[in-house]
C-alpha cells in the first residue's frame, strides 16, 4: 500500500495554505502516495480561536506594527517555550486530533508551527507513528518553528540550515529546500512595454491605492495589472482612480491567474510575504518591496535585497520615481531578473516530499535539557561545538542508516549508559519493565519510547559534539 499523506496548515494569511496546496498537487502525482488530504487546523477549531489568530494578527500589523515586531523578536529564540501545549490551544486542537486519527496518515507535513507542535506531542506520547515534516514558509528562520520531535525539518535557504546546525541540530534532519509553491508553466514572451504587477495581497491592503496613485505620475512607458484580492471596495476605488488611463491599467479582484501573471510581468510591486516572494523568484520576477509587515516580511525583504533581486521603497511618495529610475537604467532589470531566477527554488515541493518519504523512519527526539542548551547557546551567540561540560550536546545515531535519532545533553548520558550501556560504548535502547522505567527520568522514557516505535530494541552510537 502507498502513503497516506496529511498536510496540516493554519489559515493565518494565505501563505501557509498556499504552500500546503503546492505540496498536495505534487503529492497527487507521486506513484507512492495513495491518498493526500489538506487540513487547515483553524477551520476545525472554535470561531473565537480562529478569529483571534487569523484576523487578530493583521489587525495588530495594521494598527500597532511595533507590537508585531516585538512579538516576533520575543518568540524568535529557539526552544524559548519548552513546556506542554497550553490548555486553550490543546482544547481547540481536539477536532484536529480526531481528524488525524480518522485519516490514519503514514506521513504528515506541517506548513505552520501550530500543528507542528501538536504533531510533536503525539510523537513523544507514542500516539503517532507517521513520518513527520516541518516546512517553514519564510526566508528567515524563526525559532518558534522548532519542535521537540520530527523526522525532517525544511528551511528556505542555506543560511537557515547553517544556523540550525551551528546550534547543534543534526544536519541529516535539516534540508534547505526553498518554500513550496505552485509554479506556473512558461508563457510566451509578449512584445510591448514593461508590465507592472501590483499586488494588494489576498486580503486587499489599502496601501495599494497609494502605490497605484504614484504610478500615475511615472514618465516611463508601462502597463499595470492591479490585483486587489478579496477587497471589492478597494477594487472599486482603484478602478475609479485609474479611469482616465484605462488603456494602461487592468484591475482585478481575487484571481486564480496569479501564477501566469507572475510569468508575464516585468516587475512585481507589493509585500514580501514568504510565498509571494518565492513565487516571484521561481518565475524570475524582480520585486519592488512596499509596506512589509515587521518581523518575517522585513527579513524576507533583507534577503531579497542581499541577493540583488529586489529594491525597497520605504515611503509611498517615491514609488513612481523609484520604478522610473529602475526601468531607465540600462541592463538593471535584466540583472535583477537573473538574480531572482538564481534565488528561486521551483522544485521545493518535490524536494520536501522526496526527502520525507524516502528518508528516516525514526523521529529525531530533542530532550528538554538539550532544548535548554540550544536556547542558551543561541542567546550567548556560540556554536554547539564550543560547549563543554555537563551542558554540552551529544547525538544518538542509528549506525545502519546514519540517522540521528536523539539530541541530548551530556549530563543525560550517564543515566542512559547506566541502563543501556554496551561494552563498546554504544547504547542498546530497549523496552524495559516497570522497575527500570521507574528509575528512568521522564525525559529518558519519552525518548526511548519515541525512538523505538514498534521495535523492541535499537543499538545507537553516541557522538559528542565537542569532540
Amino acid at each position: 500500500m502507498g502513503e497516506r499523506l496529511l498536510i496540516l496548515s493554519a489559515g493565518v494569511g494565505s501563505g501557509h495554505n498556499s504552500a500546503a496546496e503546492a505540496l498536495r498537487r505534487v503529492a497527487a502525482q507521486r506513484p507512492d502516495v495513495d491518498e493526500v488530504r489538506v487540513l487547515d487546523v483553524l477551520q476545525v477549531s472554535s470561531v473565537l480561536y480562529r478569529d483571534l489568530l487569523s484576523k487578530g494578527y493583521f489587525v495588530l500589523a495594521d494598527g500597532v506594527p511595533w507590537l508585531v515586531e516585538w512579538g516576533y523578536d520575543v518568540s524568535d529564540p529557539p526552544f524559548r517555550r519548552r513546556g506542554p501545549i497550553d490548555p486553550w490551544t490543546r482544547a481547540n486542537a481536539l477536532p484536529a486530533l480526531r481528524e488525524i486519527r480518522r485519516f490514519a496518515p503514514t506521513a504528515i507535513v506541517c506548513t505552520h508551527f501550530l500543528p507542528a507542535g501538536l504533531v510533536a506531542s503525539l510523537l513523544l506520547r507514542g500516539a503517532l507513528t507517521a513520518r513527520t515534516a516541518v516546512v517553514t514558509t519564510d526566508y528567515d528562520f524563526q525559532g518558534l518553528w522548532l519542535t521537540s520531535a520530527f523526522h525532517a525539518f525544511f528551511v528556505a535557504r542555506d543560511e537557515g540550515r547553517v544556523q540550525l546546525t551551528n546550534l547543534g541540530l543534526p544536519g541529516d534532519r535539516i534540508t534547505a529546500s526553498g518554500i513550496p509553491i505552485t509554479a506556473a508553466p512558461p508563457v510566451p514572451v509578449e512584445d510591448g512595454p514593461p508590465m507592472l504587477l501590483i499586488s494588494a495581497g489576498a486580503a486587499g491592503g489599502d496601501y495599494a491605492t497609494a502605490v497605484v496613485r504614484q504610478t500615475l505620475h511615472m514618465t516611463a512607458d508601462f502597463t499595470a495589472t492591479v490585483v486587489c484580492g478579496r477587497n471589492e471596495e478597494l477594487r472599486a476605488r482603484i478602478e475609479q482612480l485609474v479611469a482616465p488611463r484605462r488603456d494602461r491599467y487592468r484591475v482585478l479582484g481575487y484571481t486564480t491567474e496569479m501564477p501566469s501573471l507572475l510569468r508575464r510581468a516585468s516587475l512585481f510591486v507589493g509585500k514580501p510575504g514568504g510565498l509571494s516572494a518565492s513565487e516571484c523568484m521561481a518565475a524570475g520576477l524582480p520585486m519592488v518591496l512596499v509596506n512589509p509587515i515587521p518581523g518575517q516580511e522585513v527579513r524576507n525583504g533583507d534577503y531579497l535585497l542581499e541577493q540583488g533581486a529586489a529594491v525597497r521603497c520605504n515611503t509611498a511618495s517615491t514609488i513612481g520615481w523609484k520604478i522610473d529610475r529602475l526601468l531607465a537604467e540600462p541592463g538593471r532589470l535584466a540583472r535583477m531578473r537573473d538574480a531572482a531566477a538564481e534565488t528561486g527554488r521551483p522544485d521545493a515541493a518535490e524536494r520536501v516530499l522526496g526527502t520525507l518519504l524516502e528518508g528516516a523512519r525514526r523521529p529525531l527526539v530533542i530532550t528538554r535539557a538539550a532544548q535548554k542548551t540550544v536556547l542558551g547557546a543561541s542567546g550567548r551567540k556560540v556554536v554547539a561545538t564550543d560547549l563543554t561540560g555537563p551542558s554540552a550536546l551529544a547525538r544518538l545515531v542509528e549506525p545502519e542508516r546514519g540517522d540521528t535519532v536523539a539530541l541530548v545533553r551530556a549530563s543525560e548520558l550517564d543515566d542512559l549508559r547506566d541502563r543501556y550501556g554496551a561494552d563498546d560504548g554504544r547504547l542498546v535502547l530497549r523496552r524495559s519493565g516497570l522497575r527500570v522505567l521507574a528509575r528512568l527520568g521522564w525525559e529518558a522514557q519519552r525518548l526511548v519510547g519515541a525512538v523505538l516505535g514498534g521495535d523492541g530494541e535499537l543499538e545507537v552510537a553516541v557522538e559528542d559534539l565537542h569532540a
